[in-house]
């Protein structure tokens, strides 16, 4: 009867040792990152990002709608308030269940989430009107602006998130 022995040394967050062979200039990054679970956090990270883009864009149409007297830079503010709780929401399940695979601790990992995403708010509230200011000024992109704009802190937020989320979200 052969038992498998146990993994001793360092181990990722999803129980794998990290790549010794890892060479080059981001062989510490590729070290540190288990492909699986970054490739598991893409997936989640594209899916959440489409669906908060779709959340956020219904919001200005309707507030477009709701406020027409309303500059679009802050339509744009009060859009990504509203549909932050849920997006916040609908990504801290995907990840716990799909890229991190912990167990338990809803409450806290679901508001360590809501801190991570909340350290980055006041960016977007700074970014998403200046986005939205800068593409109003250029002629063919103006009907797009708080789009493009929310497309622009997308793009910002994902980067940030991962490593926050591994570090503290979802540590172990």
């Amino acid at each position: 009867m052969s038992s498998t022995p146990p993994l001793s040394g360092p181990q990722l967050s999803d129980g794998t040792p990290p790549d010794p062979r890892a060479r080059g200039p981001f062989a510490a990054i590729r070290r540190a990152l288990p492909a699986g679970e970054v490739i598991r956090f893409l997936m989640v990270g594209v899916s959440n990002t489409i669906f908060s883009f779709l959340l956020y864009s219904a919001c200005v149409i309707v507030y477009s709608h709701l406020f027409p007297h309303r500059g679009k830079p802050l339509i744009a503010d009060i859009a990504s308030i509203t549909a932050k709780p849920i997006c916040i929401t609908v990504a801290f399940l995907c990840y716990k269940h799909f890229v991190f695979r912990t167990h338990g601790n809803y409450l806290k990992e679901w508001l360590r989430c809501f801190a991570v995403y909340g350290v980055s708010t006041p960016a977007e509230l700074i970014i998403l009107p200046i986005a939205t200011s800068i593409f109003l000024h250029t002629a063919p992109l103006r009907t797009s602006a708080p789009f493009l704009a929310g497309i622009v802190n997308s793009v910002l937020i994902a980067l940030y998130s991962y490593f926050a989320h591994k570090k503290f979200s979802f540590k172990r």
